[in-house]
């Protein structure tokens, strides 16, 4: 049993944001039935190096555990046949530009007229309305129109994007749960509803505790490098030997500190007394702090710091956090098969519930993979009338991995 199983998901979406959010609905039993143009429309197929028997290993980690599905919306009865399909659904999910489903005919209104149950979920840059509805967006445009980077980088005033697309995955995220919230309100209502998620909405609440900064203050935040310009110290510290990042967020903390470094004297200095005099102070106290560090190597100073309870790691790698034995228990790299590619390893369902558990249960489609057995299963074509549309190029099949 899983918590999703049963609901099926009519997938339009390309690129990072919506496949991340049918990732996990598929992750957790939902059937998520992928809709590209024949031959594969989704562009993040091409978005590579690596690639791994000719398919690019970041679709491939995207896209794992749906269905391919692939028609001709170009002609109107691949329109209408995407409608029929509505119809059978209770999500429907996009990314496209704002207009654009409705241009195809497949708008919200004119899928609700047939099918009221249908949860409709959009995501875009900036949202359906608003001065910047029509304006392009991609992951590092909305970090940058969010404010993410203003606030991300050295101290010294250099900016950088995130290491990994942050706006996207936390759009794909606030997709996942506006739909659970959907579906939750269609258990009482008996109906659907839209659901619009901007990337840029979704940032800005991502951070709310930055944005309460500047609100509280009236001063936009600067970048930090790795510090927090509210908890001190809390930062990548360098040892002997190479970094590390240590975190002491509470005055008992700060007290555990003093002692595990071996300087309680420091407890008694007023500009750190408390956490709001070691911020304001910050860029001392960490000159002082790295000064005792460069003595000794990093796990000398991580495993003192985490005897005395104080959250402290090195700065991990991708190939450390792979493998590391953590990672093994929490089973957050999994290896499955895949008819082209072979075995290859994926990420995990990052979420662990203990009677309905998420599963890794299939790899990423080929263009057109599932295109007859979606049509016969979902819309009860005969084989025969199935084979018709493909052979009149409505519908491209590739059943044949």
């Amino acid at each position: 049993m899983t918590p999703l199983g049963g609901l099926k998901v009519l997938d339009f979406s390309h690129a990072l944001a919506g496949p991340y959010a049918t990732l996990l609905l598929a992750d957790y039993g939902a059937d998520v039935y992928k809709l590209e143009a024949p031959g594969g429309s989704d562009m993040g197929r091409g978005w590579g190096p690596p690639f791994q028997s000719g398919m690019a290993s970041y679709f491939l980690g995207l896209n794992r555990g749906k269905q391919g599905l692939a028609i001709d919306l170009k002609q109107p009865e691949g329109i209408e046949l995407c409608l029929r399909l509505a119809e059978k659904m209770d999500i429907l999910i996009e990314n496209f530009r704002p207009g654009t489903m409705d241009r195809l005919g497949l708008g919200y209104e004119a899928v609700r007229a047939r099918n009221k149950r249908l949860i409709y979920c959009s995501i875009s840059g900036y949202g359906q309305n608003g001065p910047s509805r029509n304006e392009a967006a991609m992951d590092l445009i909305v970090q940058c129109s969010s404010g993410l980077v203003s606030i991300t980088g050295t101290e010294a005033g250099e900016q950088t994007r995130c290491g990994h697309s942050v706006a996207d995955i936390t759009a794909g995220m606030f997709s996942v749960i506006g739909i659970l919230m959907a579906l939750e309100a269609r258990h009482k209502t008996g109906e659907g509803q839209y659901i619009d998620v901007a990337m840029q909405d979704c940032m800005i609440s991502a951070m709310t505790s930055n944005f309460m900064n500047y609100l509280g203050t009236g001063k936009s935040p600067v970048p930090l490098g790795t510090g927090f310009a509210t908890v001190a110290p809390y930062t990548v510290f360098y040892a002997k030997d190479k970094g590390f990042a240590m975190a002491a967020g509470s005055d008992k903390l700060w007290l555990e500190l003093c002692a595990a470094v071996g300087h309680p004297e420091l407890t008694e200095q007023p500009d750190f007394a408390t956490n709001a005099s070691r911020a304001q102070n910050r860029p001392v106290l960490e000159a002082l702090l790295n000064g005792y560090f460069a003595e000794r190597p990093a796990e000398h100073w991580i495993s003192l710091l985490r005897q005395a309870g104080i959250p402290a790691t090195p700065v991990n790698t991708l190939a450390d956090v792979v493998a590391h034995p953590q990672s093994a228990v929490r089973e957050m790299f999994p290896a499955i098969d895949h008819p082209v590619v072979g075995t290859h390893q994926v990420i995990g369902p990052p979420i662990k519930l203990s009677s309905t558990p998420g599963r890794v249960t299939s790899g990423a489609p080929g263009p057109g993979e599932h295109s007859l057995s979606a049509l016969t299963e979902i819309l009860g074509l005969s084989d025969e009338a199935a084979r018709d549309l493909v052979g009149r190029g409505i519908v491209y099949a590739n059943d044949s991995l």
